[in-house]
Parts: structure tokens; C-alpha cells; sequence
């Protein structure tokens, strides 16, 4: 067995080393006093307004996020700090169901080249959107949830196709986009939360939406078609709603002529005959005059 060293020995090996370092302390200790200050104040953070902080100790979330103002945290790498904006309204255009670019001078579809949503009856429409959106839970956004610009894309692309599928091309094109929008935000709202991207819609805009630029005169030739029967119906109604008065009125009118004619028929009817009564009874009493008045006055009237 090798022998341990005296104490004595040791200390004469230690001793330049400690000089050494003693030596270094004497020169530079308030370097490092200083450092370590500013080591440690590197986890003070603050946490600017329309943002909250997550906290990451070790790579793991601890506590809730940190509202704005000043934080004191322990420095990197025992903690971290991710800060996410959370008032900040995002914007992404989604233009899966349209053409891109939009193409000019075609004379046909390529489905595999353009995108395109079919309406409820079967018809083609491009539709370009625009979805504005904040972030609703800030640890599921940065850190659960997947990439943001691919689940909002998706999820609006599908409730889109979905909410277009149940309406008639006719309604799509003319008064049910408020409509449209309004389902396809419920149902690609409900997606996002599904999907736990912490993401919350504020609005969906539709920047374009009509027929693909192929079939453009063909939509336009039966937009007018709907136009002009929608015009006539129009005018049909308000000749009727003319036109029955009218009528109603000539009819009382007449109503109302043949009763007075009819009175005065009757009354010319009562009169005669109470006058032929009368001659009659004075013809009875005295026939020989009554013969000779009717006489004398038809050769007066002849």
C-alpha cells in the first residue's frame, strides 16, 4: 500500500494555486461582483403592454402567464421567458379556393391547377378570404398548438367549402354573404378550438367570390336570365296590384249603374201600372167616356 501523503506535502502543493487565485481575487473581485450582479439582474423582465409572458423553468411552463409590467425571474438558463401578443389582431389570406394568380383569356378549368368550392346545387366559385385573429390561450399557441398560418388556413378552408356546399350558387352570389360568413366563422372557429390551436377569429372577410373566369359569361348569361324573370314577376305584380282595383272599381260602378236603372225601371213599372189600375176602374164607372179620351188622345199624340 502506497503511503498518504504528510499534511504538510499537500499543503505545499495547494499553496501556489491558492496564491494564485488569491492573486486573481486581489485583482479582478470586482469584476466579478459586478458580473454576478449583472448575471443575476438579467432576470429581471418587463413585460410590455398588449402582451403576457409565459415562463419556462428547465423547458417546462410554470405558473400562469405574466400580465404586463415588471417581472423578477431567475436568469437564463434556469428560466425563460416567451412573450406572446396577445392583443395583436393577425392577418392571413387564404386563397385555397381560388385561382392563383386569378388567370385571363381562358377558355377552360383545370381543377388540379385552381382551386374551387362547390355550391349546394352543383356549381363552381372561387372564393378568396380574409381571417383576422388574436391569440386566445398564449401556452397552447406557443407551445401545444400546431403552426398557426397551417391551422388557419385548413380549418377556414374547410368550414368555407362546407358553408358553401349547403347554399344555391343564386343565394351565394346575391344576398347570403352575410350568411356564408357568418357559419363558415362558427365552424372554422370551432375547428381551431378542436385542433387546440389557442387561436380565437375576430372576422373573416370575403375579398373575392364569384364563378372561375373560365365560365364568367356563362353566370353572367344566367345572372341575367334570373334578373330579367325576377323584373318580370316584379312587373306582373304591380300590373296586378293595379290592375284589381281597377277592375273592382268598373265593377262596383256597374254594380251600382244597373241598381239605379233597375229602381227606376221599377219605379216607372209601379207607376204605369197604378196609372193602367186607375183607367181601368174609371172605365168600368163610365166606359163610353174613357173610350172616347183614349180616342182623342191617340189622335192627338198620332
Amino acid at each position: 500500500m502506497s503511503r498518504r501523503k504528510p499534511r504538510s506535502e499537500v499543503i505545499q502543493l495547494v499553496a501556489p494555486i491558492a496564491s494564485v487565485l488569491d492573486a486573481v481575487w486581489r485583482r479582478v473581485h470586482w469584476w466579478i461582483l459586478l458580473m454576478t450582479v449583472l448575471y443575476a439582474a438579467s432576470g429581471v423582465t418587463i413585460v410590455h403592454p398588449g402582451e403576457v409572458a409565459v415562463v419556462m423553468r428547465w423547458g417546462h411552463v410554470v405558473g400562469a402567464p405574466i400580465e404586463p409590467g415588471i417581472a423578477f425571474l431567475m436568469p437564463y438558463p434556469f428560466e425563460q421567458v416567451v412573450r406572446v401578443p396577445v392583443k395583436r389582431v393577425f392577418e392571413q389570406r387564404i386563397r385555397t379556393l381560388a385561382d392563383d394568380p386569378i388567370p385571363r383569356n381562358v377558355t377552360s378549368l383545370d381543377p388540379t391547377q385552381q382551386g374551387y368550392a362547390l355550391t349546394g346545387d352543383q356549381n363552381i366559385v372561387h372564393v378568396e378570404v380574409v381571417a383576422r385573429y388574436q391569440i386566445r390561450d398564449p401556452i397552447a399557441w406557443a407551445f401545444l398548438g400546431p403552426r398557426e398560418d397551417d391551422v388557419v388556413r385548413t380549418e377556414v378552408t374547410a368550414a368555407m367549402m362546407r358553408s358553401l356546399g349547403e347554399i344555391r350558387v343564386e343565394r351565394v352570389l346575391s344576398d347570403g354573404r352575410k350568411d356564408l360568413i357568418a357559419t363558415a366563422s362558427r365552424r372554422a372557429q370551432a375547428g381551431l378550438d378542436a385542433a387546440g390551436a389557442g387561436l380565437e377569429l375576430s372576422s373573416l372577410e370575403l375579398t373575392h367570390l364569384g364563378p372561375p373566369v373560365a365560365l364568367t359569361g356563362e353566370f353572367d348569361a344566367v345572372q341575367s336570365a334570373a334578373i330579367g324573370a325576377t323584373t318580370a314577376v316584379k312587373n306582373a305584380q304591380n300590373f296586378r296590384a293595379r290592375a284589381i282595383p281597377e277592375a273592382q272599381i268598373s265593377a262596383d260602378r256597374a254594380v251600382q249603374s244597373a241598381r239605379a236603372r233597375a229602381a227606376s225601371d221599377a219605379a216607372t213599372a209601379e207607376g204605369d201600372a197604378e196609372a193602367f189600375l186607375e183607367l181601368d176602374a174609371s172605365y168600368r164607372e163610365n166606359p163610353a167616356v174613357v173610350r172616347e179620351r183614349l180616342y182623342r188622345d191617340g189622335v192627338e199624340n198620332a
